[in-house]
């Protein structure tokens, strides 16, 4: 299965940020999306970083209240591992583990077009798995 399947079960829209916005404007936009993580982008709209909640939490651990009166910038992970739509989803799954990593941007000709989660790659490996089960359960019942 390739990335772009993947994409096609998701709903539409990736939340992005820029480098400037105030990390409460970040927290704001998290919390509206209900989601963990915005891609960071840049006035052209090229990835630049990534910045997740966990960021949020570590950097706050370290620096204290004042975190909130900086920026995006000061704590978001970059560069970003992307990847495309034609990527497998099995490839994607390894550079996951064994970077540790729990979004991963999807670019196709320089240009963000979704945004994979480790949960997504979990899901998309359990179908697949039932899938098989249910082929071979029929297959010997049949």
């Amino acid at each position: 299965m390739r990335i772009r399947d993947v994409l096609a079960g998701k709903e539409a829209g990736v939340l992005t940020v820029e480098p400037s916005t105030p990390v409460p404007g970040l927290l704001t936009a998290l919390a509206a999306r209900g989601v963990g993580a915005a891609v960071v982008v840049d006035d052209d709209g090229a990835v630049v970083g990534m910045v997740s909640e966990r960021d949020v939490v570590r950097h706050l651990h370290h620096r204290g209240a004042p975190l909130l009166s900086e920026t995006v910038s000061t704590i978001m992970t970059g560069p970003v591992t992307t990847c495309g739509p034609a990527d497998e989803v099995d490839a994607l799954a390894a550079v996951m583990t064994q970077r540790r990593i729990r979004h991963i941007p999807v670019v196709e000709d320089g240009k963000l077009t979704g945004i994979v989660s480790i949960g997504d790659v979990v899901k998309t490996r359990l179908d697949e798995l039932e899938a098989h089960r249910d082929q071979l359960e029929a297959y010997i019942a049949g």
